[in-house]
């Protein structure tokens, strides 16, 4: 795909690509916008190099894509409800996004993409890995295609953000959301197939019974993080990655430890899977 305003280089020839010539701190123009979607629509995640943002010109960026997400489990910092603080140093007994997940997939209307701008990342360790749910799909055979293609799945929060507060002391919301989504979902722009389940929050197969459920699931989360699907994301300092929540997964390494890794993510709303 040409571009003119950007540059843009491929990490795989399945997922992945590195963007250069744009400061996403500054305004963009129409077309310098619309070369930067069309280019996460056509590699899943983009990533940037030497992006100093505050957290207005994050938040204007991520603005440009839809209206930002609030996270249901972590609000921002006062006056930023928007922004996600992503934290880890040697006191940490968790970090954010160490399972495999698609961001937030338990909303009735889940993200449509995240972005992520890292400041302080660890002299060793602390990539990211994304995994195309395209490629997951397009590998199935056609006759679990077709079996796959009628079912829907219960996304529940409350495991994963209630282990997460117990582990860290917080308090927490009393609630947390619940949703039901097909298992094959159709991207809304490419018109594209991916697998939508995912460790992170997918609990179950609606309508099949529990040991067939918890086995076909088995089967796909294990099918899903084939290293064929995948690219793997080296952070610097001021990097940022952007992810289309509707076809990607990502898992964050912690293998890092004692070291500092600390950055902010905002995220964009999106619609209900179809």
């Amino acid at each position: 795909m040409p571009f003119e305003t950007i540059d843009v280089k491929p990490v795989t020839a399945t997922i992945g690509a590195e963007v250069f010539g744009i400061d996403l701190g500054r305004p963009l123009g129409n077309q310098q916008f619309q070369e930067v979607h069309d280019a996460l629509m056509a590699h899943q995640v983009l990533f940037f190099r030497d992006q100093k943002l505050s957290f207005a010109q994050h938040k204007a960026f991520g603005r440009l894509f839809g209206e930002l997400h609030i996270h249901p489990n972590t609000p921002g910092p006062e006056g930023h409800p928007e922004i996600l603080p992503i934290h880890a140093d040697a006191n940490s007994k968790r970090i954010s996004g160490e399972r495999w997940h698609s961001d937030v997939s338990c909303d009735p209307e889940p993200p449509m993409g995240s972005i992520l701008n890292l400041k302080t990342v660890p002299p060793v360790g602390g990539d990211t890995i994304f995994a195309s749910m395209y490629a997951a799909y397009d590998a199935l055979s056609k006759p679990m295609q077709t079996f796959l293609s009628g079912l829907t799945a219960i996304h529940d929060g409350s495991m994963n953000y209630t282990r997460t507060n117990r582990l860290i002391g917080a308090e927490g919301p009393k609630t947390f959301p619940r949703a039901e989504h097909p298992v094959i979902r159709t991207h809304p722009v490419t018109g594209r197939k991916a697998l939508y389940v995912n460790r992170g929050f997918t609990r179950a197969l609606v309508g099949v019974p529990r040991d067939e459920s918890d086995g076909i699931l088995r089967y796909l989360y294990e099918h899903m993080e084939n290293p064929l699907f995948q690219c793997r994301f080296r952070w610097r300092e001021n990097s940022i990655a952007f992810w289309d929540n509707r076809c990607v997964q990502h898992r964050a390494m912690w293998d890092y430890w004692p070291h500092t890794r600390f950055g902010n993510r905002v995220t964009v709303k999106g619609d209900r899977p179809v």
